[in-house]
C-alpha cells in the first residue's frame, strides 16, 4: 500500500531566516529542544511574529519570564497562541487548579480561596537533559532573577489581590505544614515554576465572570512527605541548594558526574514510573466543604509529556471556543485550552479527578 501523507523531515538553523521560513510552514510547532535559554527565543519568536501556534515543556521560569515580556504582544497581534510549560512543569498544577476551581464554582456557587497542591507521589528518574538544565540556569540567571521569577507576580497579567498571609509561622520557618486529606507537606523543587504559572492564568481570566478564579485567589505548591522530619529536611535541601549550586566549581563537578544528556531511563524502567498529583480546593465563603482533585498517570514521565503536548496540539486546531482564541492569542498557559483539553488527555489514559468534601 502505497502512503501518501509521510512525515518529512526538516532541517533548519537557529537564524531568523530559516526559523520563520519552518513556522510559516506550519500551524503549531512543538519545541522540545532544551536548555531554552540556549536554543528556545529564535523558535519563539518566529511562531509569535508568524501567527504560528506554539508548545514548550520548559520548567525554565526567568526565561518564561523573559519570553513573555518580549513577545506577548507581538503574539496578540499576529493571533499566535503560545503556551511554554506544557509538560510535568507546570501542566498538572494548572489543569488541576482549573478543574477545583470549575468544581466549586458549579457545585458551591463560589470563588476559590486557595488550592493546596501537591505532588503526591513521583516514581521516576530524571533524564540526562533535564539535569543539565536545571543546573545550566544558574550559568545564564543570578540567584535574585530565578527567584523573583518563580513568584506568584512574576508573569501574572494584572495585580495579585491585597491579603494577610495566612502562613503560619511554623511553617514559614519549617517548610512543613499538614493538611486534612493530603497529609504532611513541605517546600517543592517545582512549586516556583508552577506558582507563577497558575497566577498568571488566574490573571488571564480574571475578567472573565464565568470563569474567574475569584478575586482573593491563592495558589499554594508543596510536596507531600512520609513525616515532619523529613520535611524540613527537604526544605533546607530545597531552600540552601540554590545558594550552593551559585557556585560555578560544584556546577562543573555535577554536570559531570549526573547522568548526562541523551541518557536516561531505559524503556523498561519507565513503564514502571508513577506521577499522582493531589490538591484540597478551598471556597471563599462560608461552608464546611471543600473540593479534592487529583492526576494521575502510570507508565513514561516523557510519555505523559508526549500525550500534554499532543493533545495540546489538537485542541488548538480542533477546538474554537477555546480561552486561548477568545483571548486573541498571546503568552498564555495549558488552562487556557480548557475543558476540551481536559477531556482529550483523559481518553488517552490520563486521569484528572475532582469530587466535593463534606467535612
Amino acid at each position: 500500500m502505497k502512503l501518501n501523507n509521510l512525515p518529512a523531515i526538516e532541517v533548519a538553523q537557529l537564524n531568523k531566516e530559516e526559523m520563520h521560513n519552518l513556522a510559516r510552514k506550519t500551524k503549531v510547532l512543538i519545541n522540545c529542544v532544551g536548555p531554552y535559554e540556549l536554543y528556545g527565543e529564535p523558535v519563539l519568536e518566529a511562531c509569535a511574529r508568524s501567527g504560528t501556534h506554539y508548545l514548550d515543556v520548559t520548567g525554565e521560569s526567568p526565561w518564561v519570564q523573559k519570553m513573555v515580556r518580549k513577545y506577548h504582544s507581538i503574539a496578540q497581534d499576529s493571533g499566535a497562541i503560545i503556551i511554554p510549560q506544557t509538560g510535568v512543569e507546570s501542566a498538572p498544577a494548572d489543569l488541576v487548579t482549573y478543574a477545583l476551581v470549575k468544581c466549586i464554582r458549579e457545585n458551591m456557587a463560589m470563588p476559590t480561596k486557595e488550592v493546596i497542591f501537591t505532588v503526591h507521589e513521583m516514581k521516576a528518574s530524571p533524564s540526562g537533559g533535564t539535569l543539565a538544565t536545571a543546573l545550566g540556569i544558574f550559568d545564564h540567571y543570578s540567584l535574585a532573577q530565578i527567584m523573583q521569577s518563580s513568584t506568584a507576580s512574576a508573569i501574572c497579567p494584572v495585580a495579585l489581590p491585597k491579603t494577610v498571609s495566612t502562613t503560619s509561622l511554623g511553617t514559614k520557618l519549617t517548610g512543613v505544614r499538614k493538611v486534612s486529606d493530603l497529609g504532611t507537606l513541605t517546600t517543592s523543587i517545582q512549586g516556583g515554576a508552577d506558582n507563577a504559572l497558575v497566577h498568571r492564568s488566574w490573571g488571564l481570566l480574571s475578567q472573565d465572570s464565568t470563569k474567574t478564579y475569584g478575586p482573593n485567589f491563592k495558589f499554594s505548591p508543596y510536596m507531600s512527605v512520609r513525616n515532619s522530619f523529613l520535611g524540613v529536611l527537604v526544605h533546607l535541601g530545597v531552600t540552601l541548594g540554590p545558594l550552593l549550586l551559585l557556585l560555578s566549581p560544584l556546577r562543573w563537578l555535577l554536570k559531570k558526574i549526573v547522568t548526562q544528556p541523551g541518557f536516561g531511563p531505559t524503556k523498561e524502567d519507565a513503564k514502571n514510573e508513577v506521577i499522582e498529583y493531589r490538591a484540597i480546593g478551598l471556597p471563599d465563603g462560608h461552608t464546611t466543604k471543600k473540593a479534592f482533585g487529583r492526576l494521575l498517570y502510570e507508565g513514561s514521565l516523557y510519555e505523559l509529556t508526549g500525550k500534554f503536548l499532543a493533545e495540546g496540539a489538537a485542541t488548538i486546531l480542533q477546538d474554537e471556543q477555546i480561552d486561548a482564541k477568545k483571548l486573541g492569542g498571546g503568552v498564555l498557559t495549558a488552562a487556557m485550552l480548557g475543558d476540551g483539553f481536559i477531556e482529550r488527555l483523559e481518553k488517552a489514559g490520563v486521569a484528572i479527578q475532582t469530587k466535593i468534601l463534606n467535612h
